[in-house]
């Protein structure tokens, strides 16, 4: 079903295929995503995207990126040159003409951004102002998978793995069989697929299905129909040659029907080609001793530089300015997962009861936005929020804070606790997914530890576990001073996590042989 072009390969291209040749270890890696920094970001997606690709690169493997060329990427930094065009991506009955366009980070990896306005140019990603989904967001995503594969078709790069991420480019791991599977071109191309969140499937209207191409003999319960819907993750799953998830918790977790979000038989089926990888964090952006956002610098060694960011911290936020009161650092979105109702129900009490101070970032459901909003005026002096986005303050939140709070009904990993960990702020959070994973809990008998957790989704859970955490930093600061000196001594960087990833290419080529 392919079609093979007569375009000649980018000679730039060929030279640097050619000196792959000579190193076997070198692997040739296409991620294809639909956000990534430092050009678009939504979400947590696009710092994993951004962040593991330069990670690997630094590696020495070669790796390229496809995503779309939105109309509000930000491209400050970097130049864009037009690479391929036309590009012809046939997607079922229909052919389209597009564009790829090209740039190249520091770090060494190739982006490619398709020009396709019909589909890309508008003010959001996957919605509009509103949050109301595209409605075409199945045929836009099934574009991008698909016309990824073709672009190292047109341009004869022949990668060893297509790793693709979440449901929007799922898609490929699909095409990649489906359409290329008997194309002598990607025989030894592996297929890997990186869940980010299992809440978020891709799940649309099954008259979309004709327009991917992708058979109706695929439009199957075990693959891509989810009760009469299409279901572009389910698909993926299917055939990507391994999936992964983002934390080893979370891995777990989806295995079963409470946290499966409906895709744990089909997980479960794939046996020990399922597994978790921890998300990195990238500490050349979160790291409190070269942070160009917060006040004042600081390391484990000396943290004069943490008081001074929780003073800016307490006079920007209308707190009352007291280095002795402990300060809670919520940053985070409204939204079902990230447990914000039980926090809206704990707060009254935590502010009533506890000499501590909360400050809230965050953004989404709007009765929640309204209840955190008022929060100021009924406790003023000890509460302080900001509804929206601010980077920086976000940045000034995880210096200025001794706490750091995360009550998320589920989190497949989580990178705010990471980052809280490394500016010795002391994460509290419920122990589910990758905030089990990375956060160890507080041993009062020896002072070990990293942070304090929490098991039971509630609001009395929630309420005593800070109650818990505000008594250690008033009765046991000896113990506060450790856990504090433990957490910033953890290492969640790429570098470690990105050698889990090439552990796991070679195992998916391993599958693929076999």
């Amino acid at each position: 079903m392919n079609r093979k072009t007569e375009k000649p390969v980018p000679k730039t291209l060929k030279s640097n295929l050619k000196k792959d040749l000579n190193n076997k270890d070198r692997l040739k890696l296409l991620m294809v995503t639909s956000e990534a920094v430092p050009f678009i970001k939504s979400g947590g997606l696009a710092d994993v995207a951004g962040s593991l690709s330069s990670a690997l690169s630094e590696l020495g493997h070669e790796v390229c990126v496809v995503l779309p060329k939105y109309g509000s990427l930000d491209l400050s930094g970097h130049n864009l040159e037009l690479f391929h065009s036309p590009m012809e991506v046939w997607m079922g009955n229909t052919t389209h003409f597009c564009s790829v366009y090209r740039t190249r980070t520091e770090e060494g990896v190739t982006f490619f951004f398709i020009e396709f306005n019909i589909y890309f140019e508008r003010d959001g990603i996957y919605h509009d102002r509103d949050f109301r989904d595209y409605e075409d967001n199945p045929r836009r995503f099934a574009f991008l998978s698909n016309a990824a594969l073709k672009l190292c078709r047109d341009i004869n790069f022949r990668p060893d793995i297509v790793h693709t991420h979440d449901w929007q480019a799922a898609p490929a791991a699909a095409y990649l069989k489906i359409w290329y599977g008997a194309d002598k071109f990607f025989s030894r191309t592996a297929g890997i697929l990186t869940i980010h969140n299992i809440g978020h499937q891709g799940v649309y209207p099954g008259d979309h299905y004709e327009y991917t191409g992708l058979g109706w003999d695929n439009f199957t319960p075990d693959k891509f129909e989810d009760h009469g819907k299409i279901n572009f993750l389910k698909g993926g799953i299917h055939y990507a040659d391994m999936v992964n998830t983002v934390s080893p918790g979370y891995a777990w977790e989806t295995r079963s029907t409470e946290l499966g979000s409906g895709m744990q038989p089909f997980l479960n089926a794939k046996g020990s080609r399922y597994t978790g990888i921890l998300n990195g964090a990238d500490y050349s952006h979160w790291n409190p001793e070269n942070d160009p956002l917060i006040p004042a610098p600081y390391s484990s060694g000396d943290l004069s530089g943490k008081a001074e960011c929780k003073k800016q911290l307490q006079k920007e936020m209308m707190l009352r300015v007291d280095p002795d009161k402990p300060v809670i650092g919520v940053v985070g979105r409204f939204v079902h997962q990230k447990g914000m109702d039980i926090l809206a129900e704990a707060s009254g009490g935590i502010l009533r009861d506890m000499e501590v101070q909360l400050v809230v970032l965050g953004a989404g459901d709007k009765g929640l936005e309204h209840f955190f909003g008022e929060l100021p005026r009924r406790f003023p002096g000890k509460a302080g929020s900001y509804i929206g986005y601010s980077e920086r303050l976000a940045h000034l939140i995880e210096a200025g804070s001794d706490f750091f709070l995360m009550p998320s009904r589920y989190e497949p990993c989580g990178l705010n606790q990471i980052y809280s960990m490394k500016y010795g702020t002391l994460p509290i959070v419920r122990a589910t997914g990758g905030l089990n994973d990375t956060v160890d809990q507080y041993d009062e008998s020896s002072g070990e530890g990293t942070g304090f957790k929490f098991w039971e989704f509630s609001s009395g859970a929630l309420y005593y576990t800070v109650g818990w955490a505000v008594s250690t930093y008033y009765d046991r600061k000896t113990h506060i001073n450790r856990l504090i000196q433990n957490a910033m001594s953890k290492d969640y960087s790429w570098n470690r996590e990105a050698r889990s990833y090439v552990k796991l290419y070679r195992k998916a080529l391993g599958e693929k042989s076999g």
